[in-house]
C-alpha cells in the first residue's frame, strides 16, 4: 500500500542548502562550459535531434477554486474565461486522434479541479481507456489525488500524472494560498507509490529569484525517483491574474535553467511548455542543444497561446530536428 504523506526537508535545512549551493555552482559556470556539459549529458541518455511531440487538451475548463496567481482558470481571477463542464469522451477521442495524426506520441489532459472527485473517477477511467486504445501515451492533471484514486488511475492504464510544484517551497505562498507546497509533494508521492510515472516541473518568471528556481529543480531531482517528465514553463502574464504585470525572464537565464535541469535529471524528458510563443527561434535552439527534448504542439495549451504546427515544422527543418515516431516510442 502507498506509504504515508511525505515530510520533505525544510528549504532552509542544511542539506537542502548544500544541494542548492552545489546546483548554483553548476548554473553559474561560464555559459559555454554549461552548454557543453549539458549537451554531453544529453547525448549520453537520448538519441540526438529527436523531439517528443505532445498535445495538451483542457477537458474541463475554468471555475477552479484554487487561487494560483498565474492561472486564467481560477475562479478568484477576472479573466473573462467561462467555466465549462467535463468534455464528452467522443470529443476527447476526436482530439486525441487529431493529435496522433499531427505526430504526437503523448496526449495530455487537464481539468481545472482542486482535486479529483470520486463521482468523476469512472468517466476519467473511460477516457484513459479510449485514448490508450489509439496507441498514445496518456497523461492527466486533475488536481490532488487520494491513494485510492491514484491506484484506480494506475489500474486504468494511466501512464503519467502531471502535478507541477511551480516554484520553491519558500516562494510558494506568494503564488498560491489555497493549498501548500507539501500538498503538492504528497500527491506526487501517492502517484509514484501507485505505480504511475510522474510529470512535474515549474514556472519561471513569477517574481522568484534564481535561487528559488534552482531550489525548485533540486527538490524534483532529490525526490525518491526524479520525475520522468519535467515541463519547464515560461510565465504567460494573463490580464486579470495576480501575475499579469510580471517582467520577462532573460532568455539566457532560461537556457541556463534548462541546462541545469538536464544535468540534474539526465534521464528525464525535459519539455519546453508554456511561453514558447514568446521565445525566439534562437532561444529554443539553445534549449534543444542543452537537453530540452519535448514540446507541446497545437495552437493552444489549455487556454494559452502556443506556436502553430507550421511554425514548429519550419523550425525543426532549420535545426535538423525530427519528431519521435509513434512506432518507435515505447508507450
Amino acid at each position: 500500500m502507498p506509504h504515508a504523506n511525505v515530510k520533505p526537508a525544510s528549504p532552509t535545512s542544511h542539506m537542502q542548502k548544500t544541494r542548492i549551493d552545489a546546483a548554483r555552482a553548476i548554473y553559474d559556470l561560464p555559459f559555454n562550459e554549461l552548454l557543453f556539459r549539458a549537451h554531453t549529458v544529453h547525448r549520453q541518455y537520448f538519441k540526438q535531434n529527436e523531439i517528443q511531440l505532445c498535445r495538451l487538451l483542457s477537458i474541463k475548463t475554468g471555475g477552479c477554486p484554487e487561487d494560483c496567481g498565474y492561472c486564467s482558470q481560477s475562479a478568484h481571477h477576472q479573466t473573462g474565461l467561462k467555466a465549462e463542464k467535463l468534455m464528452s469522451i467522443e470529443m476527447i477521442a476526436a482530439a486525441a486522434k487529431n493529435a496522433k495524426l499531427a505526430g504526437a506520441t503523448r496526449f495530455c489532459m487537464g481539468a481545472a479541479w482542486r482535486h479529483l472527485k470520486d463521482r468523476d473517477v469512472e468517466r476519467i477511467v473511460s477516457i484513459i481507456h479510449e485514448v490508450k486504445s489509439l496507441g498514445l501515451e496518456t497523461c492527466m492533471t486533475l488536481g490532488m489525488l487520494t491513494e485510492e484514486q491514484a491506484l484506480t488511475l494506475h489500474a486504468a492504464g494511466l501512464d503519467y500524472y502531471n502535478h507541477n510544484i511551480d516554484t520553491s517551497e519558500a516562494y510558494y505562498p506568494n503564488i498560491v494560498t489555497t493549498h501548500t507546497f507539501i500538498d503538492r509533494l504528497n500527491t506526487l508521492s501517492r502517484v509514484r507509490q501507485a505505480g504511475i510515472k510522474v510529470c512535474a516541473g515549474g514556472i519561471l518568471g513569477m517574481g522568484e529569484t534564481i535561487d528559488d528556481r534552482i531550489s525548485m529543480l533540486t527538490t524534483l531531482a532529490n525526490l525518491d525517483v526524479p520525475p520522468e517528465s519535467i515541463p519547464i514553463n515560461l510565465l504567460i502574464p494573463i490580464p486579470g491574474t495576480k501575475l499579469a504585470k510580471q517582467q520577462n525572464v532573460n532568455p539566457l537565464d532560461f537556457v541556463r535553467m534548462i541546462a541545469l535541469a538536464r544535468i540534474l535529471m539526465p534521464t528525464s524528458w525535459i519539455r519546453l511548455s508554456a511561453g514558447r510563443s514568446t521565445m525566439s527561434d534562437e532561444t529554443q535552439a539553445l534549449c534543444f542543444f542543452v537537453g530540452a527534448n519535448s514540446i507541446f504542439i497545437g495552437d493552444k495549451l489549455l487556454t494559452a497561446e502556443n506556436p502553430d504546427e507550421s511554425k514548429d515544422g519550419l523550425l525543426f527543418q532549420r535545426l535538423g530536428l525530427h519528431a519521435v515516431s509513434v512506432n518507435d516510442y515505447a508507450c
